[in-house]
């Protein structure tokens, strides 16, 4: 046995490898490309005057307003997506009704419509010539060019992810556990939140996470109907794009840097949880 040569592997099977190497290569490289290069870039941009001058131009009191809206924004989106994003995702897993499929291509709109376009459309519903323009008049109430619009068109571009990452785990869900819970006399709060909801978890959480991270980092959208009025409606995004016109570069690329860095760091840090916790 031991005097024994060890198969030589076939052309085949040499070829494959290559290519299996070549097909991670490719990805490694891309990825890195698209996500890598742009954050070395950012980073070289942002400490061109050293760590001190980086460090105070994010410290300034319109970066911090402007962070502190965008924090606000995207934290009352979560709240609003968190509970109506179940709810549309369990409707349409749990109930069959005319209009269903309709309602289901709806959600992926945000995906094909420009942010720009949704900001004009909304202007037009709520700008001062708007459609419902004599409405918020009567009633006293701003949404263009105000806040309120700003959370409106960001509910619009962040709606499909909670929904689409509740979905699948929802119709993967096994409801013979809900049965057994009702006929043992459960009621339907305590079915959904002892056994639906734990099963939904992870699919609950990385909705979150991917709409808190869209909504940081909208732009067009709240430009157009935000108006990016600084001190007023100017998110960090749109700060960021006012110290570009200004030919602030060090302010607009610390502003970047913290803000991609911090999505960075959401997306990654539940990745990781999470295996942590299926490893544990």
């Amino acid at each position: 046995m031991r005097g024994r040569n060890l198969p030589t592997p076939r052309p085949e099977a040499r070829s494959s490898i290559w290519v299996r190497r070549g097909l991670i290569a490719v990805v490694v490289l891309y990825v890195g490309g698209l996500i890598l290069a742009p954050l070395a870039a950012l980073v070289t941009g942002a400490f061109q005057d050293g760590l001190v001058a980086a460090v105070q131009s994010v410290l300034q009191p319109d970066a911090l307003a402007a962070f502190g809206l965008t924090l606000w924004i995207s934290l009352l989106v979560v709240i609003i997506q968190a509970i109506f994003g179940t709810i549309i995702a369990w409707v349409i897993v749990r109930h069959r009704f005319r209009g269903q499929r309709l309602l289901n291509a709806l959600i992926d709109m945000p995906f094909a419509v420009s942010p720009v376009v949704v900001g004009y459309m909304l202007l037009l519903l709520f700008g001062r010539n708007g459609l419902l323009a004599p409405l918020l008049t009567a009633i006293n109430v701003r949404v263009a060019f105000a806040v309120p619009g700003m959370v409106l068109a960001t509910l619009f571009v962040t709606l499909p992810f909670m929904i689409r990452e509740i979905i699948p785990v929802l119709e993967s869900f096994d409801v013979q556990q809900e049965k057994a819970a009702a006929t043992l006399g459960a009621s339907g709060w305590q079915i959904f939140w002892r056994i639906t909801f734990p099963a939904l978890r992870w699919g609950f959480i990385y909705g979150l996470t991917l709409t808190f991270a869209r909504a940081l980092g909208e732009f067009g959208a709240v430009l157009v109907i935000g108006g990016g009025i600084q001190g007023r409606t100017e998110t960090a995004t749109l700060l960021i794009y006012r110290a570009l016109d200004e030919r602030q570069y060090v302010s607009a690329y610390s502003a970047a840097l913290l803000l991609g860095l911090f999505s960075l760091a959401l997306v990654v840090g539940i990745d990781l949880r999470r295996r942590k916790m299926l490893r544990s």
